[in-house]
């Protein structure tokens, strides 16, 4: 299993539905309201054998109301 972190930036007015639709499509482990330029911020697991960007295409970047997305991979170090 790999976890892998999303910052996400909404188009203004739009976070709470995109947070309702990830909660909606279940690929959310844990999501997270930030500061900064991303609004969202979240946690997913995904399976080994999944490809990374294929998952992330077909179930995260095509959510309405989403305008940039940073995946950030994880690496087992200690």
């Amino acid at each position: 299993m790999q976890t892998v972190f999303v910052q996400l930036q909404c188009k203004p007015g739009q976070t709470y539905q995109v947070a309702d639709e990830l909660y909606e499509r279940e690929v959310v482990s844990e999501l997270y309201s930030t500061s900064g330029d991303y609004d969202l911020l979240m946690k997913i697991y995904i399976e080994d054998d999944v490809d990374i960007g294929k998952f992330i295409n077909e179930n995260v970047a095509n959510v309405p109301g989403i305008m940039r997305s940073l995946t950030t991979l994880t690496f087992k170090a200690f």
